[in-house]
C-alpha cells in the first residue's frame, strides 16, 4: 500500500484529503507546515508521494522542493495549489514535481494522477 504524505497549512482541507485517499486504500497522513515534513521524514516513516501546498506560512512549498532535490529525497512529489500560475508551474517542475494541480481539485483527476505518478514511481 502507497503512502501519501500531505502538506498544506489547511487542516481541514488535509483531513478531508486525507479521509478521501484512505477511503480508496492509500495510506495518507498530513502535517501542516515545511519544516514538519522533514520531522516527518525524519522519522523514518517511508513516503512514497507529496501533496504538496506551495503557500504556506513561514516557508514555502518550493522550500521544501529545493530541500528535497537537495538532500536526494527520492519521493513523488505533486503540487497542489490555489495560486497556479505558469512560473509557479515551471519553477515547480524544475525543482523535481511530477504535476502541478490547481486548487479547488477534481477528487477524480486527483486521484488519476495519484495512481499515475505512483506508477510511473514503481517502473
Amino acid at each position: 500500500m502507497d503512502n501519501i504524505l500531505i502538506v498544506d497549512d489547511d487542516k481541514n482541507l488535509c483531513l478531508l484529503l486525507s479521509e478521501e485517499l484512505q477511503a480508496i486504500g492509500y495510506n495518507a497522513d498530513y502535517v501542516t507546515s515545511a519544516n514538519d515534513v522533514f520531522n516527518y521524514l525524519e522519522s523514518g516513516k517511508i513516503i512514497n508521494l507529496i501533496l504538496l501546498d506551495l503557500k504556506m506560512p513561514e516557508k514555502d512549498g518550493f522550500y521544501v522542493l529545493r530541500k528535497l532535490k537537495n538532500e536526494n529525497y527520492n519521493i513523488a512529489v505533486i503540487v497542489l495549489t490555489a495560486y497556479a500560475d505558469v512560473k509557479s508551474a515551471i519553477e515547480s517542475a524544475r525543482l523535481g514535481a511530477c504535476d502541478f494541480i490547481s486548487k479547488p481539485y477534481d477528487l477524480d483527476d486527483l486521484i488519476i494522477t495519484i495512481r499515475n505518478v505512483l506508477q510511473k514511481d514503481t517502473v
